[in-house]
C-alpha cells in the first residue's frame, strides 16, 4: 500500500468512526476496536485525530459525541438530537412570528428548525450566521436572505469572531430567536466564548428575543452565562421536560410556552 492509499483509508476510517460515535452518542476503545479491528493504540491515535478535528470528545476509556459543560457536541451529534421535540418547538416558534417581519436565527439546530417553517410566513427578511439555514433558505421562495459572515468554523457550520459580532450589531430586528446548551432557573448558558459573544450581540440587535430550547437542556449550567432569562421575552420548552423544572421554568419567567409533542 502506498503512502496515498494509507492516508485515504485512515480518513475513511476517522470518517466512519466519527459517525459511529455520533450515532451511538458514545463508544468505548474496546467496542471500537472491535467493530474497526484495529489494535486499541490506533483506536486511541484515532480519538485524538477526532477530538482535534473537534468532532469527539475523548474520555476515560472511550470518547462522546455529547455535550459537557466545557464542551459542546459537534454539529452532526447535534442534527440527530430531540430532533422531534425541537420540531415541535420551531411550531411554537414559527406562529410567535408576523409575515412581512425581520428574524434574526442563531447558529443552533433548534433554530434551523425554525427555519424549515419560515417559508410558510413569507415575504420574511432573515438573517442568520448558520449556513446550513443560509442553504435551506437560499432556495425559499419570498425570503430575504442575509448572510451575517464572519470566520467560518466546521465544528458549528457556522460564521463566528469579530466579523460576525460586527455583522450582527450593524442591525436591528423584530425578532431574535437563539438557543443555549444549558439553561438555569435564573441564565441560559453556553460552552463556548465565541458562541457566547455572537449570541449576545443577537440579543442586542432584537427588538422581541425569543429563547428555543428543548427539555434535555434545563437545570444544567456550561462554562458562560449568556444572558439572563429576564432578557428574553418568551422561553419555548417542549412537553417532555419534566414537570417539575418547567414550573420551576414558569414560577421564574413571566411567559413560557410549551410545545406539545
Amino acid at each position: 500500500m502506498n503512502s496515498r492509499q494509507h492516508t485515504s483509508g485512515k480518513s475513511a476510517r476517522w470518517r466512519d468512526m466519527a459517525e459511529h460515535i455520533v450515532r451511538r452518542g458514545s463508544a468505548t476503545v474496546t467496542e471500537l476496536a472491535e467493530s474497526f479491528d484495529v489494535s486499541v493504540m490506533t483506536v486511541h491515535r484515532d480519538l485524538d485525530e477526532l477530538e482535534r478535528q473537534g468532532m469527539v470528545r475523548k474520555v476515560r476509556g472511550g470518547a462522546t459525541a455529547q455535550a459537557s459543560n466545557v464542551w459542546e457536541s459537534n454539529i452532526a451529534y447535534r442534527l440527530t438530537a430531540h430532533t422531534a421535540e425541537k420540531d415541535a418547538i420551531a411550531r411554537v416558534v414559527a406562529g410567535l412570528i408576523e409575515p412581512g417581519s425581520s428574524v434574526m436565527l442563531d447558529d443552533s439546530t433548534t433554530a434551523l428548525a425554525v427555519a424549515r417553517h419560515l417559508g410558510e410566513l413569507a415575504p420574511l427578511t432573515v438573517l442568520t450566521n448558520f449556513l446550513e439555514a443560509i442553504r435551506l433558505l437560499a432556495a425559499t421562495p419570498d425570503i430575504r436572505l442575509i448572510a451575517l459572515g464572519g470566520e467560518y468554523h466546521a465544528t458549528h457550520d457556522s460564521f463566528l469572531g469579530l466579523g460576525c459580532v460586527d455583522a450582527v450589531e450593524a442591525v436591528s430586528t423584530d425578532v431574535v430567536v437563539v438557543s443555549t446548551s444549558a439553561v438555569s432557573d435564573q441564565f441560559a448558558f453556553h460552552q463556548e466564548q465565541e458562541i457566547v459573544l455572537v449570541k449576545r450581540a443577537m440579543l442586542g440587535s432584537g427588538t422581541r428575543r425569543i429563547l428555543a430550547v428543548d427539555g434535555s437542556k434545563l437545570a444544567r449550567v456550561a462554562l458562560h452565562r449568556v444572558a439572563p432569562l429576564d432578557d428574553f421575552d418568551v422561553i419555548v420548552v417542549d412537553s417532555n421536560a419534566p414537570a417539575e423544572m418547567l414550573q420551576r421554568l414558569r414560577d421564574r419567567h413571566r411567559r413560557v410556552e410549551v410545545a406539545q409533542l
